[in-house]
């Protein structure tokens, strides 16, 4: 039986499975990635990418852990880069770019300190932006809207857990929503400093996000009075966002952490 090589990398705890090549003809993408990504039964992992290299550069196509599809991930796409980065030996200052289905995205190697390596990368810029009132579990919710490459629904105010246990999994397949959105509950705790919890379209909640983390900085810099230069805390670790006239820009770590061979095959 053919074996498919799985490199397993992560950024604040958002972890992703990279594949290097397709998989043999008669494989099920999508059931390949709910059997790889499953936390007891595979590898686990938040996400599996497909990713074919030319160099320095890279096309990705996203799996959810449910295997769903979803456009770009800001951690997984410096995933990517590091992987990338460490197999060619770049040094800071090099640029690696990424297609995504969002477009591309150029990632900028700024620093390597052990087996972390630090990138500024471009995410674009947001669109369709704009404040709604909806309904989850009964409860009336005011939600900034947006797309970050992929779609977000941000909740501004009181950060707990039992806010995200019980309107995030609603609001993430709210019927306003007909792809399914990203959430995050964000809390604006000073002009450069913002807290969130996330619950990601096709995983549930997650330590970290990179989408998501620029989700909660636009809308903390639009509605909530935030700085557009500011540091956005989720439960993994804190990243920084820039609001600049050329787009968004994010900054934070990812590391590499195995080089699998997964044995099993996953027929359609």
């Amino acid at each position: 039986m053919r074996q498919t090589r799985l490199i397993k990398a992560h950024a604040y705890g958002n972890d992703f499975l990279i594949a290097p090549e397709p998989l043999a003809p008669g494989n099920d993408e999508a059931a390949f990635a709910r059997a790889v990504c499953h936390r007891h039964h595979g590898v686990g992992a938040d996400g599996l990418m497909f990713v074919q290299r030319r160099g320095a550069a890279a096309r990705m196509r996203l799996f959810n852990a449910d295997g769903s599809r979803s456009e770009v991930s800001g951690n997984g796409v410096r995933c990517v880069a590091a992987w990338i980065a460490l197999d060619e030996g770049v040094s800071p200052g090099a640029e690696i770019v990424v297609e995504t289905d969002a477009g591309p995205k150029v990632s900028v190697l700024t620093a390597v300190a052990d087996s972390r390596l630090t990138f500024r990368a471009s995410m674009g810029e947001p669109t369709e932006i704009r404040q709604v009132e909806l309904t989850a579990d009964g409860e009336p919710v005011n939600a900034v809207v947006l797309r970050v490459g992929n779609p977000q629904c941000v909740v501004i105010g009181a950060v707990t857990e039992e806010r995200l246990r019980r309107l995030g999994g609603a609001l993430a397949v709210h019927s306003y929503f007909p792809e399914g959105t990203n959430v995050e509950f964000a809390e604006v705790e000073a002009p450069d400093r913002v807290r969130i919890l996330i619950w990601e379209r096709g995983v549930g909640p997650t330590s970290s996000s990179g989408t998501g983390t620029c989700a909660a900085a636009v809308a903390a810099i639009r509605y909530g009075g935030a700085n557009r230069h500011l540091s956005v805390s989720a439960p993994g670790g804190t990243q920084q966002v820039e609001w600049t006239e050329a787009g968004l820009f994010l900054t934070g770590w990812a590391e590499v952490i195995a080089d699998i061979d997964w044995p099993h095959a996953v027929r359609s």
